[in-house]
């Protein structure tokens, strides 16, 4: 039996292999990657454990897929569910400063023990075809069309992936099948539009354009993880691989938090960029709030005032001779000015059918449980 983690595993794996097919700047990334983590578990051994360590973050992805509307999404937990990736958080990019049609959702391992041995996550989004502040009638009769025409997940895979829920993996040929499908689904699979339809698209949004001239589901990104993020950009630049963006939401001095990514150019990718990202301490929806407000500058420089404070998730462990707190690593995506409130988790919910967690309450329960261990 090939259990529900190593399926997982090894999805990442089969993504990662078809996505540096597609664009080779990416396995030069990895590259780069992999030996900034090896150099800075080299020179800090006690940091790297204390953010999962060398083992995790070699492997480590999070990857971005955009589908059609609600039908797929619904498709994709079942998928993803099969691989132990369940629903965490809503993200409304309706409500943003740069609005899109799009509400999105992390797909991902919600037990520790899980996470630790791969914590590969998936960021669906999905279109919004109903929302009359993007789309009016005739533009959403026309798209459905087209999404509807569109078959992404086989009714093979989803079967496989509801075998592999009901008994947490599958037996090695199976396992070999499933994960050769579900890699399969997620191929570039671009079909001509015509040029009218799309402009017209495009004036909506990109990620519209994107989805209405495409038979199948492509990964936007697929971010590997590095423990230190400004050494990956300076060794990148010297691969030929140029930092265009970033967002800056784990900070460089004191303790860090939440989720910082990095943006290369690369021909051949969509949108012409590859991702990485570096992780820090998951904060409470109190740190939350008070770094949206004080920024880093002003945000308490230690992981003992957050702690002290309630503004950060910490686990405890016992030792030989007492015992330890260690930051709990923030598993989800960039924060944005609308997610994960309960109107939305509940709506969301409602669309897939199946529950969807609350960011904020696993990690609490993370913390409350190591407490509680310790405790006794």
């Amino acid at each position: 039996m090939v259990e529900t983690w190593e399926l997982r595993a090894r999805f990442a794996r089969a993504l990662g292999a078809a996505y540096g097919r597609t664009v080779p700047a990416y396995d030069t990334l990895v590259e780069v990657a992999d030996e900034v983590n090896a150099d800075f578990a080299a020179r800090n051994p006690a940091d790297a454990e204390r953010l999962g360590g060398l083992a995790r973050i070699t492997v480590e992805r999070h990857g971005e897929i955009h589908l059609g509307g609600a039908t797929e999404l619904r498709q994709a937990a079942i998928l993803f569910s099969g691989f132990g990736m369940h629903p965490v958080g809503c993200y409304d990019r309706r409500e943003t400063p740069d609005p899109e049609p799009v509400v999105s959702t992390v797909f991902r391992p919600v037990d520790p023990i899980e996470l630790a041995r791969n914590p590969f996550g998936m960021l669906a989004s999905m279109l919004t075809t109903d929302d009359r502040r993007f789309f009016d009638g005739d533009l959403q009769h026309r798209l459905e069309n087209v999404l509807a025409a569109r078959s992404v997940f086989p009714t093979e895979l989803l079967h496989l992936a509801a075998l592999a829920t009901d008994e947490g993996g599958l037996t090695a040929p199976t396992a070999e099948r499933f994960v050769a499908l579900a890699a399969t689904a997620f191929a570039p699979s671009d079909t001509a539009a015509d040029r009218s339809w799309l402009s017209a698209l495009e004036r909506v949004a990109p990620v519209a354009a994107g989805l209405g001239g495409r038979t199948g589901v492509r990964v936007v990104h697929l971010a590997p993880r590095v423990f230190d993020i400004d050494e990956l950009c300076g060794r990148a630049a010297r691969h030929g691989l140029g930092r265009i963006d970033g967002t800056d939401h784990l900070r460089a001095g004191g303790a860090d938090v939440l989720v910082r990514r990095v943006s290369f150019g690369a021909a051949g990718t969509p949108g012409g960029v590859l991702v990485a990202e570096s992780r820090g301490i998951a904060l409470t929806p109190e740190g939350r709030a008070l770094y949206a407000t004080r920024g880093a500058d002003e945000f308490p420089q230690t992981e003992a005032e957050l702690e002290a404070q309630g503004l950060a998730y910490f686990a405890h462990r016992r030792t030989g001779d007492g015992h330890v707190v260690e930051p709990i690593l923030y598993e989800d995506f960039p924060p944005m000015p609308v997610d994960s409130g309960p109107d939305h988790l509940a709506w969301l919910s409602e669309t897939l059918g199946r529950a969807v967690h609350d960011p904020f309450t696993l990690y609490r329960q993370q913390q409350d449980h190591s407490r509680e261990r310790t405790a006794s």
